[in-house]
């Protein structure tokens, strides 16, 4: 929004939200009936075009956000370091209207003016007079109208909007308020309807023009520099005649330079052009590829969670990770989307971050969660998995953190300098800090996993009963526990007595069901249970809230709220920042713990965990709860101002399931000092 919104700066259909698609549903349906109904001599192809245009138009912006954001993850030809935020998001989430405006006026156009229906498919003569107007006229008229709008009463009112971005993507370029769009179409409509007024129109000037706009918009907003110098070395003069992606970017952050629309004569005439445009086009074609110091290594869960990438839809990537019924409208395009990350078969960058000095990276596998079970998929999975270390390890990243053991990989490559790290201890501290204070019993259910086995041997040694409902299970979560805490550990066959249950995968809704009214669901799993009773409470998966210093978070991760993050990945930039020369994977993990009075303190940082409250049905934040870490943990990431403390509260009332409050207090501090070491065998 403009810093002072002046008039008719939101779109007519704003309040329609996503049913804004509707205002061209009229025009289509119009369009179809009478090519379909009317013999083939009266029928209008220019018209029936329209909407397959204005689709293909979205797909093609597409493309370019999400080639934009792979490349800018990447950080080869980066042009603007500064991140991208969910603010600037949310601002450009109406990238499309500017579709639906044109749409309607090619629809009004094509039935109210003279010679604008059933237009050939190609004229020459028709083509020319658009290219010679657009260079003679709509450039010249673009510069000054683009300077008129930088005097500071329109700019406050308008232009501000779109100034907002720092940091662009393609989709910047069509996001103005409404009266902007006004203006902007008036100018790029004059080769269009000059060549209807004189019959020279035809469907590939019109089709061509408007995609030649779109072209060079995502070009000159896409952050990353791909013109090579050698178009401008065969063609000196080119300079003049065409922008580059670093050229327009001085414009977003230099505001007073570079006005052209996308011939850059005028700036050279008017002495408007940026001193350090060559210098930026220069060093941002020579800058290589960025190497993380941590890379967190994921996969993609359902077929349609490609829209959720940060590749993918910006708006989905936005919000958390729901089933939306017109995905499914969406197969053709999320069956070749399939193939593609089949055939590219290897891992790809999906997304960059920065802490204070740290760089990250998210790389993800091209396999499905189904995937995983599957025991012919194994191998190739496994061959991926290690590529992507063996491609850290020559990046000379510091930190691997994967969502899996990664043993099988460093006894397969010992002379591996990266690090793997696949988070469990740090899951287990959020998960046992997650569980309310008074709790006396817990019940454990779901497939165990490593850190189930550690969950489960922490909270007997805290003298807090365990039970499970299987015998077998019981008989190898007894096995690895010290003898002295065996007798906390129970075989139950009631499930109504525990009103606390950690739960992993495999938890079916039958088991669900046989749960008490009120009861706690708290995963210890990556992938959260299905919320079938409405009377309980579901905690989200082990996960932290991000600190304000994590930098180009834009989107979210999986199912998790904004700025949330999952324990795994946390506990891979705690390891970077860290500098530890350990590998965490495998079968072994060690959860360092002290009490007050030792030489290593506990301190807290934030621990995000959310509920769905019986009486709206919704997914609520929880309020924070604590984690503690020792003093040297405390230094690095605290004292240094990465995290921040939350403030005391009144402790959790196990009675009262309807609030649920922050505590940091002495009975935290329940281990035993020094240090507790865990084994589990997997």
């Amino acid at each position: 929004m403009a810093s002072k919104p002046g008039i008719l700066t939101d779109w007519p259909w704003t309040r329609l939200g996503s049913f804004k698609y509707v205002v061209l549903a009229p025009w289509v349906v119009q369009s179809i009936y009478n090519f379909t109904t009317k013999d083939e001599n009266e029928r209008d192809l220019s018209n029936f075009l329209i909407f397959p245009f204005l689709l293909s138009r979205m797909l093609h912006n597409q493309i370019w956000i999400s080639l934009s954001r792979y490349k800018t993850a990447k950080g080869k030809n980066r042009i603007v370091d500064k991140s991208i935020e969910f603010e600037q998001v949310d601002r450009e989430r109406s990238w499309d209207d500017q579709i639906i405006f044109n749409g309607t006026l090619f629809y009004l156009g094509n039935l109210t003016l003279k010679g604008a229906a059933c237009l050939p498919m190609w004229r020459t003569d028709g083509i020319i007079i658009t290219m010679l107007l657009h260079v003679g006229v709509v450039e010249f008229l673009y510069y000054w109208l683009h300077r008129a709008l930088h005097h500071h009463y329109l700019y406050s009112r308008y232009h501000s909007h779109h100034h907002s971005s720092i940091v662009t993507e393609p989709i910047t370029s069509v996001v103005h308020p409404f009266a902007e769009h006004i203006s902007y179409f008036a100018l790029f409509a004059i080769p269009l309807l000059t060549t209807v007024l004189t019959r020279t129109g035809s469907v590939a000037s019109f089709a061509g023009y408007v995609t030649f706009i779109d072209l060079m918009n995502n070009l000159g907003h896409c952050n990353f520099e791909l013109i090579p110098k050698s178009f401008f070395s065969i063609f000196p003069p080119l300079k003049y005649l065409m922008y580059t992606p670093s050229y327009h970017s001085l414009h977003h952050t230099q505001f007073r330079t570079n006005y052209s629309l996308f011939m850059p004569l005028y700036d050279y005439v008017y002495g408007t052009m940026d001193k350090s445009t060559d210098t930026l086009y220069e060093t941002s074609l020579q800058r290589p590829q960025e190497s993380p110091d941590a890379v967190h290594l994921t996969h993609l869960t359902t077929p349609e969670s490609i829209y959720h990438l940060r590749l993918g839809f910006a708006s989905l990537a936005s919000k958390p990770h729901t089933s939306k019924w017109y995905l499914w409208l969406m197969w053709p395009v999320t069956f070749w989307s399939m193939m593609i990350t089949r055939a590219y078969g290897k891992t790809f960058v999906v997304e960059r971050n920065t802490f204070k000095n740290i760089k990250l990276q998210t790389w993800a596998i091209p396999k499905y969660s189904i995937q995983y079970f599957m025991q012919w998929q194994r191998e190739s999975i496994n061959s991926l998995i290690e590529q992507a270390i063996i491609e850290a390890d020559q990046r000379g990243v510091k930190g691997d953190e994967l969502n899996r053991n990664g043993e099988l990989f460093i006894r397969k490559n010992p002379q591996l300098k990266v690090k793997v790290v696949d988070g469990s201890s740090l899951a287990v501290a959020v998960v046992l800090n997650s569980i309310p204070k008074g709790t006396i019993q817990v019940m454990v259910r779901g497939n165990l996993s490593k850190v189930a086995h550690s969950v489960v041997s922490a909270l007997c040694q805290r003298g807090i009963k365990v039970a499970t409902s299987r015998e077998n299970e019981y008989t190898r979560l007894k096995a690895r526990l010290e003898t002295e805490v065996q007798n906390n550990l129970f075989l139950s066959k009631s499930y109504s007595a525990q009103k606390i249950w950690l739960v992993g995968d495999g938890l079916s809704e039958e088991e669900q069901k046989k749960a008490a009214k009120g009861t706690i669901f708290i995963p210890f799993s990556q992938f959260p249970p299905k919320r079938t009773r409405k009377d309980c409470f579901y905690y989200d998966t082990p996960a932290m809230l991000a600190p304000k210093y994590l930098e180009n978070l834009d989107s979210c991760e999986n199912w998790l709220p904004r700025r949330v993050m999952s324990a795994w990945r946390v506990a891979g930039i705690v390891h970077a920042l860290e500098g530890w020369n350990v590998n965490e994977c495998g079968n072994f993990m060690e959860i360092i713990c002290t009490n007050e009075s030792s030489v290593l303190k506990y301190y807290c940082v934030k621990v995000y965990n959310g509920y769905e409250d019986p009486t709206t049905e919704k997914l609520s934040p929880m309020p924070i709860r604590t984690i503690f870490f020792p003093i040297w943990l405390f230094h690095t990431v605290v004292a240094r101002g990465r995290f921040s403390l939350p403030a005391p509260a009144v402790p959790y009332n196990r009675h009262d399931t309807s609030k649920f409050t922050k505590a940091y207090t002495r009975e935290d501090r329940r281990l035993r000092a020094g240090h507790l070491q865990v084994r589990v065998q997997v």
